[in-house]
């Protein structure tokens, strides 16, 4: 029986590396896709175009502009003159955020009879970067207030809230969102290759040889299912090394329980991926049939948005699908150094859905045998 898995695992290798196309999917795609998401998908803000309306010309008002302008969060691109400059510069979207200054700004604060003004005017056409810029204008503006009353002698705050991030200190977007790339990119490789493993013996033909071999149904099913794995796990080492020496994102946890996680994660999607090449007839039935469970398991497994926020409903349906628990085992293992005996409620729940659908894969392939 080993003998017979050997051979057609050989001959499965042979297929995927002499067609062009396969060695395409395998190799260009997830390498410009890790660049691509790791560079381009962010949420910090740099060098934030704002402008500036001073109508103050005292030392305070100059010492908080410079604060603003100093920050790499901010780049000055626009000094307004007069007030009806305002509506035109976030119209036309040459700024995003307008700090303005008041005419008695540096007089009010050294004298404290009434409270300093300085305004923030913000772009809300896009409210996420609005949010995100108001959060970092805010923390230079409490910062410049802190600096003033030590500088001054005057009174502090009587309460001081101090915000210290765990197991991302300096939050970095990056080191949240590259682990991630690695679930999702390890997803579509191996969700392609198995997807269209029976699809492409149907499509050219060869189907009808594999059934008069001496292999059985469910060593054809072993013999399809064991490329996927090794491919999968090739993909997830290679997106985990560029993610460490690359992208400089630290691994805190365990490797062991890392590779507990990734082979039990790509034994998931395998399973859901020959379910699909099971159902299909020809390659682009499996292809299509794999971009729409990727799209909807990308969507609801956390990656971007939390899956507390969405509906009760929508919550219960994210329990079927592996990439949710993935995402959990290796950025838990990556940035809060988790092991194996940490991650037991991940790890089961994906050797579930990893059985169940290969069963229901081999049902289905037998099924469509006879």
């Amino acid at each position: 029986m080993w003998l017979r898995i050997y051979a057609l695992l050989i001959k499965e290798f042979l297929n995927l590396l002499k067609d062009k196309k396969s060695r395409f999917v395998l190799i260009v795609p997830p390498v410009i896709q890790l660049f691509v998401f790791g560079y381009a998908a962010t949420y910090d803000l740099n060098q934030v175009p704002i402008a500036v309306y001073n109508e103050d010309k005292g030392q305070a008002s100059r010492e908080l502009i410079a604060r603003f302008t100093g920050a790499p969060a901010f780049k000055e691109v626009l000094r307004i003159e007069r007030h009806a400059q305002i509506a035109d510069a976030l119209d036309s979207k040459q700024v995003l955020l307008v700090l303005h200054v008041g005419e008695h700004f540096s007089r009010d604060l050294l004298t404290g009879r009434q409270p300093a003004v300085a305004q923030l005017l913000l772009d809300g056409r896009d409210s996420n970067t609005a949010q995100i810029a108001l959060g970092y204008a805010q923390s230079v503006i409490s910062g410049f207030n802190l600096a003033w009353a030590r500088q001054r002698k005057n009174a502090l705050p009587p309460a001081k809230l101090v915000v210290r991030a765990w197991f991302n200190p300096n939050l970095e977007s990056r080191w949240f969102i590259v682990p991630g790339i690695v679930g999702l990119l390890t997803l579509v490789v191996t969700m392609i290759v198995t997807a269209l493993s029976v699809a492409r013996e149907r499509e050219q033909g060869t189907f009808d040889q594999l059934l008069v071999t001496p292999l059985t149904p469910a060593e054809i099913l072993v013999g399809k299912a064991v490329p996927g794995l090794l491919i999968g796990v090739f993909e997830a080492s290679f997106s985990i090394l560029m993610a460490v020496f690359w992208f400089q994102v630290p691994l805190l946890g365990s490797l062991a329980a890392l590779y507990l996680g990734i082979v039990l994660y790509v034994f998931s999607v395998i399973g859901v991926g020959l379910m699909i090449s099971s159902l299909s007839v020809t390659q682009q039935q499996g292809l299509l049939g794999g971009f729409l469970v990727i799209v909807p398991a990308v969507i609801l497994s956390g990656y971007a948005t939390p899956i507390a926020n969405m509906p009760v409903w929508v919550q219960h349906l994210t329990l079927i699908n592996p990439l949710r628990y993935f995402l959990v085992i290796i950025r838990g293992v990556f940035l809060e150094g988790l092991g194996a005996g940490d991650l037991l409620d991940e790890y089961w729940p994906l050797a579930v859905i990893g059985l169940c659908c290969l069963v229901c894969a081999g049902w289905l392939f037998r099924k469509r045998l006879y």
